[in-house]
């Protein structure tokens, strides 16, 4: 599995999103994109981080962003996760696990000493022209949109007194 890092080119996609429309990554072309990928709908870890991005999405939007969230969960599942918690952006369903694998995200994952193939919890930033601007791999749940801004403000608004 590839180790992508700032500066690749962003493997292309296309996916079903919550609605079963189909979604690329080249709909996004001359956007920042915000590409997440979490473990599972309706986790408590994964609620917070999506509930974080949907209290941030608007100002994300000024700022340029597109939200997009991933999971191998299917598109009922995200359906139903998005009407629970009202999250304005989309899901993909990755079900065949093809964006996990094309994103290095499917790993290997230690619960109490039992394993298991999982998704990492793992931010991509995207930039306009389709490459990783910045890989976020320590996500902090409560503070995911606050992360993205500090890699381009050099700040961490969540930290100051």
């Amino acid at each position: 599995m590839p180790i992508l890092k700032a500066g690749d080119k962003a493997p292309t996609f296309t996916a079903n999103n919550q609605h079963g429309e189909s979604v690329s990554l080249a709909d996004f072309a001359g956007k920042k994109v915000i590409l997440y990928f979490y473990p599972k709908d309706n986790t408590p870890g994964c609620t917070t981080e999506a509930c974080n991005f949907r209290d941030n999405y608007q100002s994300l939007q000024q700022e340029g962003f597109e939200v997009i969230g991933v999971s191998t969960d299917s598109e009922q599942s995200h359906h139903k996760f998005i009407n629970k918690f009202e999250l304005p952006f989309t899901l993909l369903a990755d079900e065949n696990h093809q964006l996990v694998e094309a994103y290095g995200v499917w790993a290997e994952k230690n619960n109490y000493g039992k394993k298991y193939m999982g998704t990492m919890r793992t931010t991509f930033v995207i930039d306009e022209q389709g490459f990783i601007a910045h890989v976020i791999r320590k996500v902090d749940n409560q503070h995911a949109s606050d992360q993205i801004r500090q890699l381009f403000c050099n700040i961490a608004p969540w930290k100051t007194s």
